[in-house]
């Protein structure tokens, strides 16, 4: 049985054009930033827009078609899973 699941969906905006990079070995890597925007009440009772942004990083093929075709403002939908890393800057 799975111990867990880690899926996402999002929806939204890419708030600038993707950012495609190689590694030294010619793997693609696609960085964009991506707005997802939801309506919620405030405390007096209206609604308002509520933006989040998503750092998100394609890897591959679906990098390079990234890069390739989608341009700053585009709606997209970004399906996987969430990981965080971390590292050291030296």
């Amino acid at each position: 049985m799975a111990k867990g699941i880690n899926r996402v969906v999002l929806i939204g905006n890419l708030g600038k054009d993707p950012e495609l990079t190689h590694t030294q070995s010619g793997l693609a890597i696609a960085k964009l930033s991506l707005a997802t925007t939801e309506g919620k009440k405030n405390s007096a009772g209206a609604w308002e827009d509520v933006t989040e942004w998503h750092n998100v990083v394609l890897f591959g093929k679906t990098a390079e078609v990234a890069g390739a075709n989608l341009l700053k403002g585009a709606q997209v939908c970004i399906e996987g899973k969430i990981q965080y890393d971390s590292w050291d800057s030296d």
